[in-house]
């Protein structure tokens, strides 16, 4: 019965295949193969096929790569090396690796830190594993917010930049889930404010979407980027001008981190320098239409009227009824009223320490405490 089986299962197989070579003899023909499909030479013939079209797939595997490359997406030659296991660790018994992750998961510094004076465990503590998105102790310790462990793995030497499959960093990871402390440690540290150069989001971009004002704080503090971009391809240029952390602020209802990204000399029009992507845009939004067409609260317009934006490059209609909007209203008396003097010092004293990259600056200049506030936007 067995033996039956098999040959049912062989000549269906058989028939299937052959069908298949029948049905595709035209286009075979016309990449040059020969007419004869007898059933002798049809496993040939599959195989032949087989071949060019992984050729095919290479090539546009290639084209691919290529234009990724030109739409400065995340670099996909460094994501394709952390999936490949280090050869070395493959031939290796992994249950040092376990151990020290179970160690970081119970929270066992203890354990953690005996197990790191041993050679044949800290030979790992930069070694990627674990289910889900495998990635460093360091990296699983931030996850979780376990701050003593993380404290032994760095006080031990382990990368503090040292990055997941998803190219991501411990601080990301941290920022994700929320864990300050874990953040600041990392960042006294030295790690990089923001993030890795091959990951398509930031801590600072995370951090402004989830309204975490404390850990946006303490990035933006540690000279993290206020004007920073999600990485998009170039037909994406469109959507790429409004994706800075200003707009996820504004959008998510976050004025506390809105604030401090303007404090931190965060671009009030588009929240952008790059000009080659403005000028890659039609017709960039800034953030007073965003604003407006959120219906955000008027703080919001009025921040970014105090920091500087053109009230004027909104195409806004100045129909009266619009006045009903208390934003719209804002936007039409600052169109009305000329800025202050004392308004337009505040804005020249601000941009030229921003740009000499000394903001804390203000403390020290010899100016009667009043203005220092005034300066700071505390009154």
């Amino acid at each position: 019965m067995y033996l039956r089986s098999q040959a049912h299962k062989e000549g269906w197989r058989y028939t299937v295949n052959k069908r298949r070579c029948m049905a595709l003899r035209p286009w075979l023909q016309g990449m040059g193969e020969k007419e004869d499909l007898s059933s002798e030479n049809y496993q040939l013939t599959l195989m032949t096929l087989q071949t060019k079209i992984w050729h095919i797939l290479v090539l546009i595997m290639r084209i691919v790569l290529l234009q990724s490359i030109k739409m400065n997406l995340m670099d996909i030659t460094k994501i394709f090396s952390l999936l490949q296991h280090d050869k070395e660790e493959e031939d290796t018994d992994t249950g040092e690796k376990q151990a020290l992750n179970q160690a970081v998961y119970d929270n066992d510094s203890y354990t953690l830190d005996q197990l790191l004076c041993q050679e044949r465990y800290k030979r790992f503590i930069n070694s990627r594993s674990g289910w889900g998105v495998p990635g460093t102790p360091l990296r699983l310790a931030a996850s979780y917010g376990h701050l003593s462990c993380l404290q032994v793995l760095l006080a031990h030497g382990a990368d503090v930049d040292s990055l997941d499959v998803k190219a991501q960093t411990p601080l990301f990871t941290a920022v994700s889930h929320g864990h300050l402390d874990c953040v600041r440690v990392l960042l006294e540290a030295g790690a990089c404010p923001g993030g890795s150069i091959y990951n398509n989001c930031s801590p600072v971009l995370t951090a402004a979407r989830d309204g975490a004002a404390a850990i946006l704080q303490e990035l933006l503090g540690h000279g993290a980027e206020a004007n920073v971009k999600a990485k998009l391809p170039v037909w994406a240029s469109n959507i790429a001008s409004c994706s800075g952390p200003l707009y996820l602020a504004a959008v998510y209802g976050h004025l506390d981190c809105f604030r401090l990204l303007l404090l931190h000399g965060a671009d009030p029009n588009y929240n952008c320098t790059d000009q080659h992507l403005l000028a890659r845009v039609p017709r960039p939004r800034t953030l007073l239409e965003i604003c407006l067409h959120h219906n955000c609260e008027p703080e919001y317009i009025q921040l970014l009227i105090d920091f500087g934006a053109n009230i004027y490059l909104p195409c806004l209609s100045l129909d009266v009824n619009l006045q009903d909007n208390k934003g719209t209203a804002l936007l039409l008396q600052a169109r009305a009223t000329p800025r202050s003097l004392l308004s337009q010092a505040r804005l020249v004293i601000r941009r030229a320490l921003h740009q000499a990259s000394q903001p804390q600056a203000i403390d020290q200049l010899d100016l009667p405490p009043v203005l220092i506030s005034y300066l700071k936007h505390q009154l």
